[in-house]
């Protein structure tokens, strides 16, 4: 209790609980006094503040989806911060323009790429404001590995981040199982509320980021934080509270139904243990994953039968679900049907059938499968015959990052695309005698996994994670000229 007390007089933890307060607060605000009043005050907190602004970050961009639901004022916040702080790295830079435009290989092949696809889809008839949009998206989260990898980070930095994840996904992971054991009707707005849901995704958790792919993708990153923080506190202090956590988050996990997170998380662990050789870890994880279906999974499974009983009623056999059919449901024809018809096999085909005829520059970015066409759709769709009936008819992500790469940029981007991860990978390869580094690799891995089912790289909340360690690993190796950028 002291070590609470003592913590909530901290200057730092009264900044960032004061930044929470104001969003808290703006919920309530009319949209227009909202979107002034919060773009104020955190222009002045990240640029006095910056290191933490960043943090911050973690909290708002997990929750963002809630709170531009709520209120539309509070969309610029995000964008915001990272602006700033990257106006701060170039003051600091004290107008040494070499270095700031100092790049690695990864990066030059990045923004080629953006240049490429960018000309490609002028060239193809894409609005303008799509294609900025698009190359917004891959651009805004980079700029956080951009920063804090010229940064002169605090020695307690990685261990700042690690909780700010754990007090943010334990705050999700209550509110999911709040939505769970309510069926979605406590704790979300209207919206969320009475939106039609298919068979299988009724049984899911969609929680605080409104998705339940995002939401397992936040807690992914929270068990991993609290497994950091376990390494770092090894003896009494914290113990029940990080234990009782990972079982927490290891439960929700589980209970978002999330088949791609959970192969990725497959492939990230087996890769870190197999190259750190950690097996306690291993263990740890078992015991963990164990624990959390016996003491979270079952029992919330029973908890909305018996809440059923009580008058909460749950559509039709949608309430429970379980893993062996979420699993079985990839496998099953009439789900193969569907994907075929309408699905990822129909876009993945409907790509290729684009490339073949446009294999060298392909159509352009916003004209297949990225976030730009889910908001302004593509002068493609009509002409191939493509729809998205499994969406409800609306715009749709290819969900899979590489046809989208393939179909929008061809021959070249796929160059530039596979020159951009492999080298990210030869930085990470570089420093594998380090722990840090070999987290990475494993990082890289699982993400390059994740783009055959995932738009991966278009994912705000994942590659706010990715870029935010991969600019702290960078700042940590010494790769670029770092700059004294500090909270005041």
């Amino acid at each position: 209790m002291t070590t609470l007390t003592n913590k909530l007089k901290e200057k730092d933890t009264i900044y960032f609980l004061a930044a929470l307060a104001v969003i808290g607060v703006a919920l309530f605000l009319p949209t227009s006094i909202t979107l002034v009043a919060t773009s104020l005050f955190f222009v002045i907190y990240a640029f006095f503040r910056p290191q933490q602004s960043l943090l911050f970050l973690v909290v708002y961009v997990s929750i963002r989806p809630l709170l531009v639901e709520v209120n539309s004022g509070l969309k610029l916040i995000g964008d915001l911060i990272t602006l700033i702080a990257f106006a701060k790295i170039v003051i600091s830079s004290g107008r040494n323009w070499k270095t700031l435009f100092s790049f690695k290989w990864f990066e030059w092949a990045f923004f080629v790429l953006l240049i490429a696809g960018s000309i490609s889809g002028l060239y193809h008839g894409v609005l303008p404001a799509a294609i900025i949009f698009q190359v917004r998206t891959f651009v805004i989260m980079y700029l956080l590995y951009y920063i804090i990898s010229r940064m002169f980070l605090p020695d307690d930095w990685l261990k700042r981040l690690a909780w700010v994840t754990v007090g943010t996904s334990f705050i999700a992971s209550i509110h999911g199982l709040i939505e769970k054991l309510s069926m979605r009707q406590l704790l979300l707005p209207d919206v969320w509320k009475y939106k039609t849901l298919s068979a299988t995704n009724a049984v899911r958790i969609y929680g605080l980021p409104g998705n339940p792919n995002s939401l397992a993708l936040l807690l992914l990153f929270g068990i991993m934080s609290l497994l950091f923080l376990q390494s770092i506190y090894k003896g009494e202090k914290h113990k029940w509270f990080l234990n009782i956590n990972l079982v927490l988050f290891i439960g929700v996990f589980v209970l978002t139904y999330s088949r791609g997170t959970w192969i990725s998380a497959f492939v990230l662990g087996a890769i870190f243990v197999l190259l750190t050789k950690n097996w306690h870890l291993l263990k740890r994880l078992v015991i963990a994953g164990v624990a959390s279906i016996i003491l979270i999974y079952y029992p919330v499974n029973w908890g909305v039968e018996l809440l059923a009983k009580f008058g909460v009623e749950p559509p039709e056999d949608l309430a429970i679900g379980s893993i062996g059919n979420r699993f079985g449901e990839t496998f099953d024809e009439k789900n193969l049907a569907l994907m075929t018809e309408s699905g990822r096999f129909f876009y993945i085909n409907k790509g290729f059938e684009i490339f073949k005829e446009y294999p060298i520059t392909g159509t352009g970015f916003g004209s297949f499968g990225g976030s730009a066409t889910l908001s302004y759709g593509s002068p493609y769709y009509d002409h191939y015959g493509i729809r998205s009936d499994i969406y409800g008819g609306k715009y749709f992500y290819s969900d899979n990052q590489y046809i989208q790469i393939i179909t929008e940029t061809g021959i070249i981007g796929v160059i530039l695309f596979a020159a951009f991860l492999l080298g990210m990978l030869y930085l990470f390869w570089k420093e594998r005698k380090t722990t840090m580094g070999k987290f990475m690799i494993a990082l890289w891995f699982a993400t390059g996994f994740s783009g055959f089912y995932y738009n991966i790289w278009e994912l705000k909340l994942y590659t706010m994670f990715y870029f935010i360690l991969f600019g702290t690993f960078a700042s940590m190796a010494n790769q670029s000229v770092k700059f004294k950028v500090k909270d005041l």
